[in-house]
């Protein structure tokens, strides 16, 4: 694997880690969307996992996943 392709990859998905936390402390958490709170943090959380294991395509999905659930609830409010 290309080492200047693959430091790309991870800072981008460090960013959107960051960018992940930052935007979630925009939606307030109430009894109607716990769950899906947790099920974003639950993806953020994979997407260190496979970040750590070098799969990139995998991590970029999972945070992307947890961008999405998370901007429901900030669009909405």
């Amino acid at each position: 694997m290309d080492k200047k392709w693959e430091d790309g990859q991870k800072r981008r998905i460090l960013s959107d880690i960051e960018q992940f936390y930052a935007n979630a402390k925009e939606v307030k958490k109430t009894s109607s969307n716990a769950h899906i709170l947790d099920l974003a943090a639950r993806y953020c959380e994979d997407t260190k996992f496979f970040l750590e294991k070098k799969d990139y395509v995998t991590a970029f999905g999972a945070i992307n996943y947890a961008h999405g659930l998370i901007d429901a609830f900030r669009k909405k409010e």
